[in-house]
């Protein structure tokens, strides 16, 4: 018997940086996803540890339940259906878990996956053993909201085999909850988020868990259903940023120049409302979507520029810039800048000779590309093994 799960990961359409300081952001999903997969043993397998494998990076992991009872001390106490944040003694409990793993310096990145793991899973199912396998299309650390993802799906996994949801075992393909269970679920993925970050927004988690688009302002979400498909080039620069660094570059920037950086996070703060009432207006015919497309793009374009007005591009960012230009097509950076992952709107009428072309020459940089479609579903789960 096993239940796998599926959550999405993210992007910012517009106004990352500009969120920081009072303008709207619009993300959104994209149809590339972190899958976990969760199987508990029968009595015959005679397992007694709870095991993760990361198959990506190829390395698997195994505590013996005896061990887990000896150094958490909160185990077995907890509510799958009230989730809460992890206290300080079991943090340090967890983190001298993932210590004795003596992950190589190059590892060392997936130690607050694993940790968000371990308080994740013990949060639910205590010590019972299991095996959890965990894979993903998502390249990590590039904006896409891979760890995002990963406690979605983990979240997923682990309640819907909990006494917190009643769900039907015996229903074929990818199902997803209804509306108190995926609260439930995200609730338990933000507090995942919480050890892999310290202070996450809760943007990412609630596209992951939901789906589809986000408008965020100020502490408030709003969901958002599109009326237009959307299909994006994502292109991973493979180059490595400091989130924090980046956002504290910003808010410098905006000390030293107060009324003018005012003005830029005023125009963001228009261009991601104009975003949303786009995608949100109605289509009535295969013209009426080419107009919308052109609008997005040039709003993509006007929203690069002002993150090039913060500071927070990059040579590579503006090298693939540079490349689809050439083909006309809009492109911005998404999430932190200063590396990290690029958008290229492709349109609906776009050839696919034309996409081939600005891939090949991308690739030839270096960098990492991938089509995917934009504001989609949001977690699913599906069950085997089960009799219905």
């Amino acid at each position: 018997m096993e239940v796998r799960a599926r959550a999405p990961g993210k992007i910012i359409l517009a106004g990352e940086h500009a969120v920081v300081h009072g303008s709207t952001a619009v993300s959104a999903a994209i149809d590339l996803y972190t899958y976990v997969s969760l199987r508990f043993p029968t009595p015959h397998d005679n397992d007694d540890a709870l095991k993760l494998q990361l198959k990506d990076v190829d390395l698997e992991f195994s505590w013996p339940v005896g061990k887990l009872k000896e150094v958490l001390p909160e185990l077995g106490i907890k509510s799958a259906s009230s989730p809460s944040s992890c206290s300080l003694e079991t943090t340090k409990a967890i983190a001298s878990l993932v210590e004795e793993l003596n992950l190589v310096d190059a590892k060392l990145g997936l130690a607050s996956g694993i940790s968000a793991f371990l308080w994740l899973y013990t949060s639910i199912h205590g010590e019972k053993p299991a095996k959890v396998v965990v894979t993903s299309e998502l390249p990590l650390g590039s904006g896409l909201g891979s760890s995002a993802a990963l406690c979605v799906a983990l979240s997923a996994a682990l309640l819907s085999l909990s006494d917190s949801l009643k769900l039907d075992f015996g229903h074929q393909g990818w199902q997803t909850f209804g509306d108190s269970e995926l609260d439930l679920v995200n609730k338990w993925a933000f507090e995942g988020e919480k050890m892999i970050h310290g202070r996450p927004s809760g943007i990412d988690n609630t596209v992951s868990t939901f789906g589809n688009m986000i408008k965020f302002r100020s502490g408030e979400l709003t969901h958002i259903k599109t009326n237009m498909p959307l299909k994006m080039l994502v292109t991973n620069t493979k180059v490595g940023r400091n989130t924090s660094a980046l956002v504290a570059g910003v808010s410098e920037r905006a000390a030293r120049h107060g009324s003018a950086m005012a003005s830029v996070f005023k125009a963001v703060d228009s261009i991601s409302n104009e975003v949303v009432a786009i995608i949100q207006s109605p289509v009535s015919d295969d013209l009426a979507i080419t107009e919308k497309e052109e609008k997005l793009g040039e709003l993509m374009e006007m929203n690069q520029g002002l993150l090039q007005c913060m500071g927070v591009s990059h040579g590579t960012i503006e090298a693939v810039i540079k490349t689809t230009l050439k083909y006309k097509l809009a492109t911005k950076l998404t999430g932190a800048g200063g590396g990290g992952c690029v958008l290229t709107l492709l349109p609906t009428l776009l050839a696919g000779t034309v996409v081939d072309k600005v891939i090949r020459e991308l690739e030839e940089c270096g960098f990492k590309c991938l089509t995917a479609g934009i504001g989609g579903r949001g977690m699913e789960i599906s069950f085997s093994g089960f009799s219905s």
